[in-house]
Formats: structure tokens, C-alpha cells, sequence
């Protein structure tokens, strides 16, 4: 696809996502069919061989994550993409990939569950993205777009992150967003031989230069625990440099909605409503699910002390919100699992009656 940079092209989240990772310089994308990210694999099989990218659609969820390590282990941007179960069947290799300290971008277009649900947008897989996932001690970089252009950017944002930290990340979105269609701007392309150029860890021979090796299997168990130490600092370094998150409404607020992904889209609406009748409600939406930004509610809560997460789920970033507040304020919660979006109407209807709440016990 063609288009100049301040020129806004009508495109699904899926499209959308794929287009921005091809302009982002992956030129290695496996995956398997799972709705409701198929268009993510529709459009890379016909868009990267136009730039000289290889597309394999694997025989599992296990195959295309392993051949993903394969890509990334000699420098290439790699990406894969499924839905909540095939993500679970990918989580050894997430493991792996951590432990071998290699980049790459898995997207998690979420659907309803647990088991095999239904196709509908959900946010039921916060703790499976926030907490590892796999096996050993680790942690994945969490992005969570909360709509089409956010989508694109957080994408290019991605494979920077992934190289700069040689670590995996995720891109979590869900059927909600990768389903709708939005007017974007696209990047402009950046140049895959430069990012590859600059990773002088990877393996591609050992002529004229010392050999190296990958590897995540460290037998010597005083090693495996240097290793495991390293990774931690790793994880420390990104937890002080990368959060990220939106305010909305805040300088006034005197009830705070907490919500990431399409459940914010929702709560946006549901503010403005509640603004026009008077009501101080703001929104503040972690855009960085892991590293998580507890620091900034921690010091919300100085000043605001009623906090209502929302989530497409059965209460998952609750738990973080609430660590962060550790009491200092109270928090609520309003869910809605296995797939059904309320209306912000009916969003607002939860906040307002909270708000008014609020208001009675002062008033006592």
C-alpha cells in the first residue's frame, strides 16, 4: 500500500496493524487462522512478498511462535499474531524468547473465554499478557491500543521497544478493535537493513569473527541464576522507561474511571455525557498494561480518593489499580465478560449512580 504521510486512509485495526508492521521493517510473519484476527495473516501473505518479507502460515500456533524465534535469532523482525487459546499455545516459545533475550511482536487480537468462547472483543486475557504467561521469571512488554490510529503507532512503537530491549512484546488488542474501520495516517517506512545492521548479537555465520550462540538451556545452575538476575535488571530498566498512559478529563476530576483497550473508547463517551450533567469524572487509561503505571495513580490518589475500574473482563487490571492505590483510596469495579460491550450510555449510568454515591456520604 501506497499513501504519503499526512494522508488518511480508511483501514480495519487488522489492516490497519499489519500495514504499520510492514513499514516497521517485519519481513518474517507466521502465523495460524484463528478469528478475530484473521485479516492480520489475509493481509501479510499478499503485502510481504511485495517487499521481499517471507509469510508462512504454520501447521499450529506452536510452529509459527518457534519459527518466529528462528527469524529473530538472526536479527530479522519477526511477528506473529492469533487470539486468546492460540495465544496460550504460544507461550513456551514467549519463554523462550525471553530467555534468549531476542525481539520479536506477538499481537493477541482478544476474544471472549475461557476455553474456546465465542469471537466477540474481550478483555479476558490482561493477566496472561501482564504476568508472563509461560513458564520462568519474566515479563513481556504490554501495549494496549485503544483504537485504529493507535493501533498503527503502537505497532512501529513495538519493534523499537522489542529491538531496544531484546525482549518480546505484546500488542493487546481485541475483536472490538481489530474489527472496526477508522480513517489513519500512516508512517512512512522505515529501513529494515539499518535495524539489522545494528544487532551485533545475531547469528548470521561466523566468517572472519569469533562465533556466538543463543541459547535459553543454562544447566549450571549458578549461571541460570546470573542469567535470570540480568533479566530482572532488564525488567527494572523498562519498568523506569517506558510507561505510558492517558489523561482525559483529570484537572478537575473528582471520580476517576480506570480502563485500557476499547473498554476506555467506551468510558469516553460514557465521561462526556456525565460532563454535560455536571458530573467531575475523569479517565485515566494505562496505554502500557506491563510496565503498569501504578507510581502515577498512586499520586492521583492524593488528591482523589474514588476510582471505578472498568474492563471487558471479570475485574484482571483491578488487581493492579488496587495494588497501586494500596488503599489510599477506594476502588470499585464494573465488568462485562465473554464478549458483551455496554453502550456509554449504560456505562455512564454505572459511573453516575458511584458518583452520586460519593456524594450522599460526603453530604452525611
Amino acid at each position: 500500500m501506497t499513501s504519503s504521510k499526512k494522508e488518511k486512509v480508511l483501514l480495519s485495526g487488522n489492516h490497519a496493524l499489519a500495514e504499520a508492521a510492514i513499514r516497521a521493517g517485519c519481513r518474517f510473519y507466521f502465523g495460524y487462522p484463528i478469528t478475530p484476527q484473521n485479516e492480520v495473516a489475509e493481509y501479510m501473505s499478499e503485502h510481504m512478498p511485495e517487499v521481499g518479507g517471507t509469510f508462512i502460515q504454520a501447521e499450529s500456533e506452536i510452529a509459527s511462535i518457534n519459527m518466529v524465534l528462528g527469524a529473530a535469532v538472526t536479527g530479522a523482525r519477526a511477528m506473529t499474531s492469533s487470539s486468546s487459546p492460540g495465544i496460550s499455545l504460544k507461550q513456551e516459545g514467549i519463554s523462550f524468547l525471553v530467555g534468549q533475550e531476542l525481539p520479536a511482536v506477538i499481537v493477541n487480537v482478544m476474544r471472549g473465554g475461557p476455553g474456546l468462547g465465542n469471537i466477540a472483543g474481550c478483555q479476558g486475557d490482561y493477566f496472561q499478557a501482564t504476568r508472563g504467561g509461560g513458564h520462568g521469571d519474566y515479563k513481556t512488554i504490554v501495549l494496549a491500543p485503544g483504537g485504529v490510529q493507535e493501533l498503527v503507532d503502537l505497532t512501529m512503537l513495538a519493534f523499537e521497544l522489542a529491538d531496544k530491549y531484546r525482549n518480546p512484546v505484546i500488542i493487546l488488542a481485541d475483536g472490538l478493535i481489530g474489527q472496526m474501520r477508522e480513517p489513519v495516517i500512516l508512517p512512512e517506512p522505515v529501513n529494515p537493513a539499518k535495524a539489522l545492521a545494528m544487532k551485533e548479537w545475531a547469528l548470521r555465520g561466523a566468517k572472519g569473527r569469533q562465533s556466538r550462540f543463543s541459547r535459553s538451556l543454562i544447566l549450571n545452575v549458578r549461571r541460570m541464576e546470573e542469567h535470570n538476575w540480568k533479566l530482572q535488571r532488564k525488567f527494572r530498566e523498562i519498568e523506569t522507561n517506558e510507561v505510558r498512559y492517558e489523561q482525559y478529563m483529570m484537572d478537575d476530576a473528582k471520580l476517576i474511571v480506570v480502563a485500557f483497550g476499547s473498554a476506555a473508547r467506551v468510558a469516553k463517551g460514557a465521561i462526556k455525557r456525565l460532563r454535560n450533567e455536571g458530573l467531575k469524572v475523569g479517565l485515566f487509561r494505562p496505554i502500557t498494561l506491563w510496565p503498569f503505571p501504578h507510581k502515577r495513580i498512586r499520586e492521583l490518589a492524593n488528591e482523589i480518593k474514588e476510582f471505578l475500574v472498568y474492563e471487558l473482563n471479570c475485574g484482571q487490571m483491578l488487581e493492579d489499580v488496587k495494588l497501586a492505590l494500596s488503599g489510599s483510596a477506594e476502588v470499585f469495579f464494573y465488568g462485562r465478560p465473554g464478549g458483551v460491550v455496554p453502550t456509554p450510555m449504560d456505562v455512564a449510568k454505572i459511573i453516575g449512580s458511584r458518583y452520586y454515591q460519593k456524594i450522599k456520604r460526603k453530604a452525611k
